[in-house]
């Protein structure tokens, strides 16, 4: 609902009320913004900041005395965090930060970076959560899925003739299911490596040969 006192109008009261509070007592500063909140309907905390920031000649509203944000990490910054990112194995922000100045310092010794020193402070002046807000949209376009060279499932062992020298046993260690995990990025074609990876069923102990 729309306050009944115009936006000039309080405007003009702000002009004639900051003056008298700016130079009141503590307990004088309370009346006065208590009659200035009823007027205009401001919240008391704003009504605060209005009444204490103003001078005259400037816009009334606290909101246009705010001088602008600089951007602190920009697209210079970005692209060097999201090479050491990379460099990192995409690993959380959580832990990537922590280990900033020394991954900095090792891909400038291999010459894979080049920092300015204002670029430099800032990037390692940055936060897990900025840095997570920076890589968002990053991290989310590079969630691809992986390509399954084989099949799985109770299916497998009735198609494939095994020899065992006992009778196949769950709980009991050193009974074992392999599988090739494809290094193919998004495709099967040309040449890639292949890591046999071996689960025991009992212990789900992981080996790889």
């Amino acid at each position: 609902m729309e306050h009944p006192m115009s936006l000039k109008a309080r405007r003009e009261l702000l002009a004639a009320t900051a003056g008298r509070y700016q130079k009141a007592s503590k307990k004088e500063k309370q009346t006065i913004l208590n009659e200035f909140t009823a007027a205009t309907g401001y919240h008391r905390k704003y009504a605060i900041g209005l009444l204490r920031g103003y001078t005259p000649g400037q816009s009334p509203e606290l909101r246009n005395n705010r001088k602008p944000r600089s951007c602190k990490y920009d697209a210079e910054v970005f692209v060097v965090l999201e090479s050491v990112w990379e460099a990192a194995n995409r690993i959380c922000s959580k832990r990537l930060v922590p280990f900033l100045p020394e991954l900095v310092m090792v891909m400038e010794i291999q010459g894979h970076l080049r920092l300015s020193a204002d670029v430099r402070q800032r990037l390692l002046a940055i936060s897990a959560s900025t840095a997570d807000r920076l890589l968002r949209m990053r991290r989310q376009g590079a969630s691809a899925s992986g390509i399954s060279t084989t099949r799985r499932g109770a299916l497998i062992k009735s198609q494939v003739a095994i020899r065992t020298f006992s009778e196949w046993d769950d709980q009991c260690p050193g009974f074992m299911e392999a599988d090739l995990v494809a290094h193919c990025g998004s495709s099967v074609g040309g040449h890639f490596l292949q890591t046999l990876v071996m689960t025991c069923l009992s212990s789900k102990g992981i080996g790889q040969k």
